[in-house]
């Protein structure tokens, strides 16, 4: 990662515009229907500066400033003002969705530009990941993304929950959400269930533990699409099941108790036992302690 941060910054461009087209931007801003005059910093302007300020070392709003002052100069242009407020504001103005929207076409151009030769086996590996992010203490982020209810009021920070379904072929994020990290339906799973639709028939679904969820990996299996996690709550037990080779096989998960996200009639209509891999894995590497994990696929 700092390698390429250095690539992208000794570049002498601002980040990222062989990748973000002014085309991708009006589309993204024509679907939230947002409204912008077209001065120095427009959205795509400004998307570049804020990314460039992201990557940088010095993450000053001058030094991102200073930046675009030089890359018009470079191209012939006039030199804009060097006083920071303009490009404060119009970052402002960005609303949050304009982010996601953005991300989910670059992702997707570039994940359908790719060379077949990248796919597994011809087929398509799509990455699931979640983490979280604080956020400045404001009012307004507060009241977005409210801190946890362990933490006393002034003592946390606003808290977010995201997840994005990344292309393993070439690394773009093709679709994301971002929701409050506490209260019903807030975990990495439940935004999982909400970006299905970007799994097609014949795909893979590689994820952490989290998601090694015996209704989740058949709900995956029903839509043709095959999951690889590692195993989380249960016991692997190699003598048992069909034997595939060493540390390696075939067993039946049974079918859980009725979960509270799903309805009795759904949970009578499922099958009694789901077909399972499990495979032990050693991981090694020199000057590294040995690990071992159980890797789950359907």
């Amino acid at each position: 990662m700092r390698f390429l941060r250095r690539q992208f910054l000794q570049d002498g461009e601002l980040p990222f515009t062989d990748v973000l087209s002014e085309g991708t931007i009006t589309q993204a801003l024509k679907a939230l229907n947002v409204v912008w005059l077209d001065r120095i910093y427009s959205p795509l302007v400004t998307l570049w500066v804020f990314l460039g300020q992201v990557l940088s070392q010095d993450h000053s709003c001058r030094a991102a400033v200073a930046r675009l002052i030089a890359h018009r100069v470079s191209r012939g242009q006039r030199p804009c003002s060097a006083e920071t407020g303009a490009y404060c504001r119009a970052r402002k103005r960005l609303p949050e969705a304009f982010f996601s929207e953005v991300a989910r076409r670059t992702g997707r151009t570039l994940d359908s530009q790719i060379d077949p030769q990248w796919l597994w086996h011809g087929r398509r590996v799509h990455v699931f990941d979640g983490s979280t992010v604080s956020m400045p203490d404001t009012p307004e982020n507060q009241r977005a993304y409210p801190q946890p209810d362990t933490q006393k009021p002034g003592l946390g920070f606003p808290l977010a929950r995201i997840a994005a379904v990344f292309s393993l072929s070439c690394g773009a994020v093709l679709d994301l959400g971002i929701r409050r990290y506490a209260g019903k339906g807030q975990s990495e799973l439940a935004m999982l269930r909400t970006l299905w639709h970007n799994f097609l028939p014949g795909d893979v679904m590689l994820a952490d533990r989290l998601m090694c969820s015996w209704t989740d990996l058949f709900m995956f299996k029903q839509r043709g699409v095959d999951s690889v996690t590692q195993l989380s709550q249960r016991t692997a037990d190699f003598r048992r099941g069909k034997r595939l080779g060493e540390d390696d096989h075939i067993v039946q998960w049974p079918k859980p108790h009725c979960p509270r996200s799903m309805d009795w009639q759904t949970y009578k209509s499922l099958p009694d036992f789901l077909t399972i891999r499990e495979a032990r894995i050693r991981v090694e590497q020199p000057g590294f302690r040995v690990r071992t994990l159980i890797v789950v696929t359907t």
